[in-house]
């Protein structure tokens, strides 16, 4: 379990964890709260951002559709606190069935959060496998 001296570290974090956990347990919908209206993301699969929440959403929601997850995991993460915005980043490995098939995978996350009222939501957010 990773655990911040700061407090506002450890509340990104844990939204952050939050977050994975919703989408790598089942319920992509619950991104909703974690991702702000106007979010864009790339992905190493898409040639074009995605722009808004719900494409966001999409995108998660269409993994989880077609892959069973069987583990996530996060390793040495990075929370970087700025007023009231934060950047994340931190290496995952996951592993799932599609297919037919066993596949593990590891990768790196980047998100940018902006904090408003009392919740951190993802404004940006790009991930990309490990170089070989």
């Amino acid at each position: 379990m990773v655990s911040f001296t700061d407090p506002i570290q450890q509340e990104v974090w844990a939204t952050v964890r939050a977050m994975n956990d919703a989408w790598t347990k089942g319920n992509p919908d619950d991104l909703a709260k974690f991702f702000h209206p106007d979010m864009v993301t790339i992905t190493p699969t898409d040639h074009h951002r995605l722009d808004g929440r719900a494409a966001c959403i999409a995108q998660w929601k269409g993994f989880c559709n077609m892959a069973h997850i069987h583990g996530w995991e996060e390793h040495d993460p990075v929370v970087r606190v700025h007023g009231n915005s934060a950047v994340v980043v931190y290496s995952y490995v996951m592993s799932f069935d599609v297919g037919g098939g066993a596949t593990r995978t590891d990768g790196r996350d980047m998100f940018f959060f902006v904090k408003g009222g009392e919740r951190w939501q993802v404004v940006a957010h790009q991930f990309s496998r490990h170089p070989a």
